[in-house]
């Protein structure tokens, strides 16, 4: 039985816990605020790229391979506990898509369900849809979750998992050791013994990395929401347009999604960005104009480069990890992500090959 420390308490980091933990391990969760509520919390829940014939294949891989996850996650995590993730597969709308040519190429060479529909299909799916819409593209096997509940159903598992200590409020000061092994975690609140670290603190991760004399080109992307406090069935899947969503949750509520704004660690909400997704939203379901605006929040993409994220081992340590970098797509691809370190922690055959998203090669050393 081997001692673990995660740092971060997001989506990846309990993922990865709940990973070791079901194959016998002691772990420790360090967040430095409460888990689960950085942008864990604040994305929309949508379990697919937004627009996946764009990305890359190491992302698509990961996409994939985490799309068929979650059905059962989600149905563990409800056994388990009682709190329901909401795991909804009611298919995607797209309405104007202008390389509609290649999504449905792309569909084509990766067997997935993506087909072009009149105004009858997307009326009869979604009658509150803006009118005079002649096509759209459908996928029918999307799926959405909402992430607040996935969060609070995996710390409730991992609070009632003997080998799980999870810590809260605790900032992480610097790593014990060698230049090739690390001993403890230094925190706020004493030193951790670690066998093995894995950082995985989402925005702050490259703030991490730089103790082990890294540098993580991973930076904070803003995205801001809106929640419409509207009645079930008023939307009942994913629609898509011109770059923004509306995801419907079985309350009735939606979620209106996202800016994305380069401003630093700033998590301030603005008059113009609540303006321009309240017109957006409208642009898709004009109902929605007759509805509360519930709550209007903002949170922190964890960007990298190309939006493939960082996975493995920190070049020039024994054993100290990183899962980091998912970019838009953190909810996305944490299964498989996860499922992948977890794979090269244990050192058990990877469910992908690990190396398109390798440290090496991609990472820089401090000064």
């Amino acid at each position: 039985m081997s001692q673990f420390v995660i740092i971060g308490g997001g989506v990846i980091g309990l993922m990865t816990t709940l990973q070791l933990a079901d194959a016998g391990h002691e772990v420790t969760v360090v967040e430095r605020g409460e888990c689960g509520r950085e942008s864990s919390w604040a994305g929309g829940g949508i379990v697919s790229p937004l627009y996946p014939w764009r990305y890359s294949t190491p992302v698509s891989r990961l996409a994939s391979w985490s799309e068929g996850a979650y059905p059962e996650l989600a149905f563990r995590l409800l056994e388990e506990t009682g709190i329901d993730p909401e795991y909804r597969q009611k298919g995607l709308l797209y309405l104007r898509v202008d390389d509609e040519a290649r999504a449905l190429e792309w569909a084509r060479a990766v067997g997935k369900p993506l087909s072009r529909v009149g105004p009858e299909e997307i009326y009869s799916r979604e009658p509150q849809a803006c009118p005079g819409v002649e096509e759209a593209l459908w996928m029918p096997t999307l799926g959405s979750i909402r992430n607040p509940r996935l969060m609070q159903a995996l710390r409730a598992r991992l609070e009632a998992m003997p080998s799980v200590s999870i810590v809260e409020h605790c900032e992480v000061k610097g790593l014990v050791g060698d230049r090739q092994r690390v001993s403890s975690v230094e925190t706020s609140r004493g030193n951790l013994a670690a066998d093995q670290v894995v950082i995985c603190g989402g925005a702050w991760s490259a703030r991490l990395l730089e103790l082990a004399g890294l540098q993580l080109p991973v930076r904070p992307v803003k995205g801001q929401m809106l929640l419409f406090k509207a009645r079930p069935g008023l939307v009942n899947r994913v629609v898509l347009m011109d770059g923004r969503y509306v995801i419907p949750r079985a309350d009735g509520r939606v979620l209106a999604g996202s800016t994305l704004e380069e401003a630093g660690f700033d998590k301030q909400t603005d008059d113009q960005a609540r303006e321009s997704l309240k017109a957006s939203a409208c642009a898709i379901i004009p109902a929605l104009a007759d509805y509360e605006i519930e709550h209007h929040w903002a949170g922190l993409r964890p960007g990298s480069p190309d939006g493939v994220p960082f996975i493995g081992r920190a070049p020039g340590w024994d054993n100290l990890f990183v899962n980091a970098g998912h970019y838009r797509n953190g909810l996305v691809l944490a299964p498989a992500s996860t499922h992948l370190l977890v794979d090269l922690l244990l050192e058990r055959s990877p469910i992908i090959d690990p190396e398109p998203y390798a440290l090496e090669g991609r990472v820089g050393h401090t000064a």
